[in-house]
């Protein structure tokens, strides 16, 4: 099961697609007419919550026992790494890196909350493993690893908001002005940057593979829209450009193997253009 997080993307235009543009030109939209043309690669069918086995119930318990006591080296060996963190704080990598990091992530609010909880709260959604009332924490199927937190501490907030900052410095004079830093991704082609420049407003930005943020990007495209493709997290970003459809999917539950991110060109209904992207973390 791939870790839940929020966040997703879309790339380059006819740019990246046919990659024979030779001249650096940025180009905006100034009003985006977008609707979904296809369903999503990784859209996902709605599933019914599944009844706990007693093998599980005892799995959680003692999941729940460990936070009670505060066990930061016990709890540290039923993570499954790499843990996601909010975009652009760093994943922790390995246990050493979540001990040093423990009281960021599960500050008091998060240990009561698990410590509390009841068995009744946990609930197995199929294949996509065990959550925690609406999904703040999620587990494995077995109920044996913790796969993913969506919850962010204080502190985890105020580095966000001090690694934004910073990056605001480093971008180029274009993209300085966003809310929020959905991702950054990197195709055979380019490196992507997503931002949410107003509530529910996306913006796109690329370079060619080899060029830095700081540099003025080959493509600009704003007013991009988020739609969500099932109760798992997936969902794609969709801008819209003359007659095309540039859309970045955002693949959080799936099969083992899959992409990341997805990266479609459509016109006329047809993909005219896909590729895979990796996520910077």
């Amino acid at each position: 099961m791939k870790n839940i997080k929020l966040t997703t993307l879309l790339t380059s235009i006819l740019l990246f697609g046919c990659n024979q543009v030779e001249n650096k030109k940025t180009l905006t939209t100034e009003k985006s007419n977008i609707k979904t043309i296809k369903q999503s690669p990784f859209k996902e069918d709605q599933i019914e919550n599944e009844k706990l086995d007693e093998e599980v119930i005892t799995n959680i318990r003692n999941v729940i026992e460990l936070f009670k006591q505060k066990n930061i080296d016990k709890i540290s060996n039923i993570i499954g790494f790499p843990l996601h963190r909010k975009y652009p704080i760093p994943k922790v990598n390995d246990k050493n890196e979540l001990i040093q990091r423990f009281d960021d992530i599960f500050d008091k609010t998060l240990i009561e909350k698990i410590a509390n909880s009841k068995i009744e709260q946990w609930n197995k959604v199929g294949w996509k493993g065990i959550m925690l009332d609406n999904g703040i924490v999620w587990m494995d199927d077995n109920g044996e690893k913790i796969e993913s937190i969506n919850y962010q501490s204080e502190a985890e907030k105020k580095i966000r908001e001090n690694i934004i900052a910073k990056e605001k410095e480093d971008v180029h004079s274009s993209l300085k002005t966003f809310l929020n830093p959905i991702f950054k991704i990197k195709t055979k082609t380019s490196i992507i940057r997503i931002d949410e420049t107003s509530e529910g407003q996306y913006r796109f930005a690329s370079w060619k593979i080899g060029e830095i943020e700081s540099s003025k990007p080959d493509l600009i495209i704003e007013k991009g829209l988020l739609e969500f493709l099932g109760s798992g997290g997936n969902h794609v970003i969709i801008f819209a450009y003359n007659d095309k459809y540039y859309k970045i999917y955002r693949n959080l539950m799936g099969e083992e193997g899959a992409p990341d991110i997805t990266y479609d060109i459509e016109k006329d209904e047809k993909i005219i253009f896909t590729e895979d992207g990796t996520l910077y973390e």
